[in-house]
């Protein structure tokens, strides 16, 4: 082979190199521009923005002495549509079970007797001679006999509210009926110097001629004072 044609030779061997080296370069190139873009960045939620909290504003004395004589209003408007009821009625005697005293030297005192309670509300109350032990019972006789809907028993400052368990309606023959029996879930009204227990049911097909009342003495400790009770019928 001439020089001649070795160098032509040589040519196609180069030509043939340098084409084979572009071809397996390209992908590579195109390889690293494909890596050089930068990555989908994931987006964060947007934060929760909480309400901010109304802030407390403490009562002026004004307001607060306002409340209190809102309060006393209400009570006043309440008792005075019991004192006033034309289907409610007083008792006429009463009898219990024990009296604050009884069991002294000197007796029991006239102003704790159970014959306090007849009449309407009076500051004259009846009070029970035990604290916490065992049972006490106050029973309240009424002139009319009606068929009763409500009673009502008025507590002198709210002593005994929480204690009574039980009340019971005596009809003109005689018989005793339970129309509530339980345990209080009535608190002291602090309203008002009393506080009135009030419970209402179907009214009694039978002529009811006195009220029963239990206390469970362990309920409240402390003695219980009753002012009057009342039957609401007709």
């Amino acid at each position: 082979m001439n020089n001649v044609s070795r160098a032509s030779h040589l040519l196609i061997v180069l030509s043939c190199l340098l084409a084979f080296g572009c071809n397996k370069k390209a992908p590579e190139a195109s390889a690293e521009v494909a890596s050089s873009e930068p990555a989908p960045v994931a987006t964060a939620p947007a934060p929760v923005v909480n309400k901010a909290e109304p802030i407390a504003v403490e009562p002026t004395a004004e307001q607060r002495e306002q409340e209190k004589k809102k309060a006393l209003m209400d009570y006043a408007k309440m008792e005075d549509q019991y004192l006033n009821d034309t289907k409610a009625q007083w008792g006429s005697s009463a009898k219990a079970s024990s009296t604050f005293g009884d069991e002294g030297s000197s007796g029991a005192s006239p102003y704790n007797m159970a014959t306090n309670v007849k009449g309407g509300v009076d500051g004259k109350s009846w009070t029970n001679g035990r604290q916490d032990i065992g049972f006490d019972w106050l029973e309240v006789n009424y002139d009319k006999p009606v068929s009763a809907s409500e009673v009502r028993i008025v507590f002198d400052d709210g002593k005994g509210v929480e204690s009574i368990n039980k009340i019971e309606l005596q009809s003109v023959e005689g018989k005793w009926n339970t129309v509530w029996d339980g345990i209080s879930d009535q608190k002291g009204d602090k309203r008002g110097n009393r506080t009135w227990f009030v419970r209402s049911f179907e009214k009694t097909t039978y002529k009811v001629k006195a009220v029963k009342i239990t206390i469970a003495n362990n309920l409240e400790r402390g003695y219980k004072t009753i002012d009057a009770v009342q039957l609401v019928g007709e």
